[in-house]
């Protein structure tokens, strides 16, 4: 290739780029501004239900209220120790209800360890990031690679989100920690007992002590767990962990889905798979399983939006249902598959999630909890509008060209 030649490509593939980066800042600032002053409006939801799994116990929250009121009551009530990581952890009315009930708990003597994602809370104030020295906290870094800028196992974010208190009960799911997330947003969460609380316990412990030097200081003793001795048949905890370049969780939707025979039900609060995944859910589609994807009509981030409408074509002319919930947020990461087999966790399915991120999902085979999964996607599809192929088909040329110009961004989200 000559020097001239060399030169036009380089200029071509940058201005495609800046026009994708362009495009993409202006579509977000233009949402932004629409959001200002809007007043979130109401949506169904379920009580919170318990099934027992086994020697087990799983609760399942659809509404952020009632999951925070559990989840303080069983801080307050800890008498030996209180594991507690979030992805984001807002400096308002519920973030410092949640901080000063841990400060409590470490005042009394429970031992509080706290892991929080610098990344995602940097637009907190540094204030509430002030902790007594009660309470131990890792802050995973903005910069986690150091000088291995090549490394891809270090660019993984904390996106976990979970609370363990003694050795009985534990809590995971989409849910952050915020006012908004409280009453505005619709999402899921679990709390579980029984040996799986162990697996909870082991998964924050290995994260803890493969950061503590770093971040907390080198004499920082490592988290020690005893292993537990009874297993848990029916209910298993994954978890990504890109410095290991582990990434299970997608495995294990892949082979659900490889699996099904009657349905096959998604909610998702930002949907970009690879295409492997795509032409998963598209053959059970084809062998006659009903398939259904169930995601925000509008999600807090509009280009993720944009670029995951890509995939609606193939999805829909295969017979996949897309499911648009209307009027707030559904941040829900959760699964179900012929009425036997659910998921419920922390993962996106998008490549951050899937093959980038520290995740957390548990996997359950029961048909109790399974069924009570339905009639929550029962009752979250009576707030959807369902995008027909012939919609969709109509779409403009304006919102062609944008997702045409969109689309080379999927591999970065």
């Amino acid at each position: 290739m000559s020097e001239r030649a060399f030169r036009v490509l380089r200029r071509t593939l940058l201005t495609v780029l800046g026009v994708q980066l362009l495009l993409a800042i202006t579509m977000s600032v233009i949402d932004s501004y629409r959001r200002r002053n809007k007043k979130p409006k109401p949506f169904p939801t379920t009580p919170p239900r318990t099934v027992t799994v086994g020697d087990s116990d799983v609760t399942t929250y659809t509404f952020g209220q009632d999951l925070y009121d559990d989840m303080l009551a069983a801080i307050e009530g800890a008498q030996r120790q209180i594991l507690f990581e979030t992805y984001i952890w807002k400096g308002d009315l519920m973030g410092e209800r949640f901080k000063h009930a841990l400060i409590d708990a470490a005042e009394r003597g429970v031992e509080v360890s706290c892991i929080y994602d610098g990344f995602a809370n940097l637009v907190v104030s540094p204030r509430f990031k002030r902790f007594p020295a009660s309470v131990k906290v890792l802050r995973y870094p903005v910069w986690t690679a150091g000088l291995r800028i090549f490394d891809l196992r270090r660019y993984g974010r904390d996106h976990r989100k979970l609370l363990v208190v003694d050795d009985a009960v534990g809590f995971l799911g989409g849910y952050n920690i915020g006012s908004a997330y409280a009453t505005q947003w619709r999402d899921t969460h679990v709390r579980v007992t029984g040996p799986v609380v162990w697996d909870l316990k082991r998964a924050f412990a290995d994260f803890w002590n493969l950061n503590r030097r770093k971040r907390i200081g080198r004499s920082e003793r490592p988290l020690l767990l005893e292993t537990a001795s009874e297993w848990e048949p029916t209910m298993r905890v994954h978890r990504n962990v890109p410095r290991l370049w582990m990434f299970p969780i997608r495995g294990m939707y892949m082979e659900a889905i490889a699996r099904a025979s009657k349905n096959v039900w998604l909610t998702q609060a930002y949907f970009l798979p690879d295409q492997d995944f795509v032409d998963a859910l598209r053959a059970a589609a084809m062998r006659g399983v009903d398939v259904r994807l169930l995601v925000p009509a509008k999600s807090n981030h509009v280009v993720a939006d944009w670029i995951s409408r890509g995939y609606y074509s193939q999805l829909l002319r295969d017979g996949v249902r897309i499911l648009r919930f209307r009027d707030a947020m559904v941040h829900a990461k959760t699964a179900t598959v012929d009425g036997t087999w659910v998921t419920v966790g922390t993962a996106n399915i998008d490549r951050l999630s899937l093959q980038g991120n520290y995740e957390i999902n548990v996997e359950v085979i029961d048909a109790g909890l399974a069924k009570a999964m339905e009639e929550i996607f029962a009752v979250d599809e009576s707030n959807c509008w369902e995008l027909t192929l012939d919609e969709w088909e109509a779409r403009d040329v304006y919102r062609r060209f944008t997702e045409m110009v969109l689309n080379p961004l999927r591999p970065l989200l």
